[in-house]
């Protein structure tokens, strides 16, 4: 068994088995994500329900909506708004026009590196966006990381996650793709939990180190701990 592997069972006994909380479909994950803002699953979630309760998600339907009537229906998902509501007209205008409003299989008829870089055309949406998105609709079999907790892996194994973002994604993600299967279902296990992990326990600042299920391996907590005991 891969250390990799015992820290995802780990994880998983002590988080639970855990589900996406977002649409898996690309364009609809797009519409999603700008539910909410600042994006978070909670206010992305609620602008989500709000918009399907009130207009619907689809590209026909967002674009025969007025910007004033989204940017009201957007408005339990949090700030900005009407700037919410322009970027829904904008992803469902691309989406009709250059892909016949089947974003799904045009990702799927292209290379990975061609789907990665036609998913950053679109507002708001960067590597691990697109990661994250091929890897949900089962497009690729990516080696995402979430892209709000890329510290989690680094932190335990190497103690210290590196001081930029890239560097602590680029080293997740090659643990992930060397020690994980490389199935749709290993890599999105392994997104959730380290996402779970990383959001409840394992967080940027101040880390529940105390609770954490990992905490007898973790480079990060040895260090911490040594670094306690010389200041005695």
């Amino acid at each position: 068994m891969s250390r990799l592997s015992q820290i995802l069972d780990t994880l998983e006994s002590f988080h639970g088995p855990q589900a996406p909380r977002w649409p898996n479909d690309p364009y609809e994950f797009l519409v999603w994500w700008h539910c909410g803002y600042p994006a978070s699953e909670e206010r992305c979630s609620r602008g989500w329900e709000s918009l399907s309760q009130e207009i619907g998600v689809s590209s026909e339907k967002l674009l025969a909506t007025s910007a004033a009537k989204l940017t009201r229906a957007l408005k339990p998902g949090g700030m900005i708004p009407e700037l919410r509501a322009g970027r829904l007209k904008q992803i469902a205008r691309s989406v009709q026009e250059q892909f016949g409003g089947d974003l799904k299989s045009a990702l799927s008829r292209i290379p990975l590196t061609q789907a990665r870089s036609l998913l950053k055309k679109f507002p708001g949406i960067s590597d691990p966006g697109a990661d994250r998105i091929m890897l949900f609709a089962g497009i690729a079999t990516v080696a995402a990381v979430p892209s709000s907790c890329p510290h989690v892996l680094v932190r335990i194994e190497s103690g210290s996650p590196h001081k930029t973002y890239n560097l602590n994604y680029r080293d997740s993600q090659q643990m992930i793709q060397s020690q994980g299967a490389d199935t749709f279902a290993a890599r999105t296990r392994a997104y959730l939990l380290l996402q779970q992990h990383g959001l409840r326990v394992c967080k940027r600042s101040n880390p529940k180190c105390g609770i954490c299920p990992v905490g007898n391996s973790c480079a990060f907590l040895a260090g911490t701990s040594k670094t306690r005991a010389g200041r005695r």
